[in-house]
């Protein structure tokens, strides 16, 4: 997932919560906490895959030059 979707998803999750929140529909508005959650967990498994994939590139001697 990129920065783009995971940013949509977040924004997508504040305007069901807030909807939800507006008329009282509970459920939206957890839909919402949900859908944010779930965009903040998905950044931070990429973030997590570039610090890898730049450890693993540093140990074999790899360089950005050399790609």
């Amino acid at each position: 997932m990129s920065d783009s979707e995971s940013t949509f998803d977040k924004l997508k999750g504040k305007a069901k919560e807030f909807g939800g929140k507006a008329t009282g529909d509970d459920r939206m508005e957890t839909e919402g906490q949900t859908d944010q959650l779930k965009a903040k967990a998905e950044g931070l498994g990429e973030k997590a895959k570039d610090k890898l994939g730049g450890v693993k590139d540093s140990l074999s001697g790899k360089k950005d030059d050399d790609a």
